[in-house]
């Protein structure tokens, strides 16, 4: 069986991380993208172009009525995401659709209804807990090796897109409301924090607005400059429960970082990883386990996933997931549930951050 992908969408992120990550699956028959749309004719025809048979077109009503469709990836900027999910999901199509799901909280879960009510499959971004070596770590861990988990120490702390020398995007939104380094890169490490320890029941956060003006680095608007409106450096407290913690940074103010990008410790010993191969979908991590024995033989060790996958970028790992949820051979591991606790996670971190109270919160997964 073939599944026949709509793209929707054709920005940097089609173009850098998604689009590699579907040849394999292409290569090997198990999906067929059968139309792009973006409303920039350019980048469409761009798009259709790297797909044998792909259709090219600037409307989304047009994608919709694509003859055999079967199932679309949402890629459209963040403020588009519900409306246009919800109108894929109301066309009777399966979606997968970049992070996040929707803007607020009450939207997400009126997604996730619609989507039970229509029998389509509704799968979210970011990939993380779907990668090779994040559902082996999972298993490393729910086997014991370091014990029971009790904190995990996280960051995702750069200078933002303004600063990516090689970005082929529109860097001034990720300055703007409702994205910053939160909603942008926080979710990474957020889902994964919450994808090992379980859902959160309170934040405690600080944050605010470091670097008010930005200098584009991109060659092709070199000297612009962005107005940064949205908290660009925020500390995260997470309470799990049951003495369980997190300590999560979320920053576009960190000119650079030798820190690493996760770390998760466990009554009997930790595991951490780099943040230069944070998007490695196969790759190592460096595990310490406890020896309370006279000898004390624990040291670091460097150990990752026995075999590795065809698919190598953490986010181009979620399309190939919701293409094996959609053939039966996976059950779903990106759950919307699982994406609308996360959201919740990021605008409670905000309410706690403009409050400065500890900020209880309702949802789970």
């Amino acid at each position: 069986m073939t599944i026949h992908l709509g793209i929707v969408g054709c920005g940097d992120v089609a173009f850098r991380t998604y689009f590699p990550g579907l040849a394999p699956d292409v290569k090997a028959g198990r999906t067929r993208v059968a139309v792009c749309f973006d409303p920039v004719q350019e980048r469409t025809d761009r798009a259709a172009a790297q797909f044998p048979g792909a259709v090219a077109v600037t409307s989304l009503d047009d994608l919709i009525a694509h003859d055999g469709l079967q199932a679309a990836v949402n890629l459209t900027p963040a403020p588009l995401h519900r409306e246009i999910t919800a109108k894929l999901l109301e066309a009777d199509l399966d979606v997968y659709s970049e992070k996040p799901l929707a803007a607020t909280v009450a939207e997400a879960q009126e997604l996730t209804v619609l989507a039970k009510r229509r029998k389509k499959l509704l799968l979210c971004a970011p990939a993380v807990m779907a990668t090779n070596r994040w559902r082996w770590l999972k298993r490393v861990v729910e086997a014991g090796t370091i014990g029971r988990p009790t904190l995990v120490t996280a960051q995702m702390a750069n200078m933002g897109p303004a600063g990516w020398r090689g970005y082929t995007g529109d860097p001034k939104v990720f300055y703007g409301k409702g994205v910053g380094p939160l909603i942008d890169t926080a979710v990474y490490v957020l889902t994964a924090a919450t994808g090992m320890l379980g859902p959160v029941k309170r934040i405690q956060a600080v944050g605010g607005i470091v670097i008010p003006k930005r200098t584009i680095l991109i060659d092709r608007l070199l000297g612009q400059t962005v107005d940064v409106t949205t908290p660009d450096q925020i500390l995260i407290h997470l309470d799990v429960g049951d003495n369980v913690f997190a300590q999560v940074l979320s920053s576009f103010a960190t000119p650079r970082t030798k820190a690493p990008a996760f770390e998760l410790h466990g009554t009997g010993g930790s595991v951490s990883l780099t943040s230069n191969a944070w998007y490695d979908a196969n790759g190592s991590v460096d595990l310490l386990v406890r020896d309370e024995s006279p000898l004390g033989v624990e040291d670091w060790q460097t150990v990752g996933p026995p075999a590795p996958s065809p698919h190598t970028n953490l986010i181009g790992c979620g399309v190939p997931h919701f293409v094996a949820v959609l053939l039966g051979e996976e059950q779903p591991i990106l759950t919307a549930e699982h994406a609308t606790h996360v959201l919740d996670v990021m605008l409670t971190t905000f309410q706690a951050v403009d409050s400065g109270e500890t900020v209880d919160l309702a949802t789970t997964f």
